[in-house]
């Protein structure tokens, strides 16, 4: 996964974060992702992400994941 690709997913998450109105801690919790890895994943170096994590995300924010994804 491209540097270009982790950044686009971790502003997508933070994007989406916010119009939910979800804390990370909040986010965490409801995606059951370690807190930590919500920072990581929205930092300026996130790691690479598996399908499992992203699964967990828009479930998070009661979505599919192709819309998870759709972020043109």
């Amino acid at each position: 996964m491209s540097k270009e690709t982790r950044l686009k997913l971790g502003l997508r998450i933070r994007q989406l974060r916010k119009k939910y109105g979800y804390t990370q801690e909040k986010l965490s919790e409801l995606s059951e992702i370690d807190y930590k890895h919500i920072q990581l994943l929205e930092s300026k170096r996130p790691p690479a992400i598996k399908i499992d994590t992203l699964e967990k995300i828009a479930k998070a924010f009661n979505m599919s994941i192709s819309k998870f994804l759709d972020f043109n």
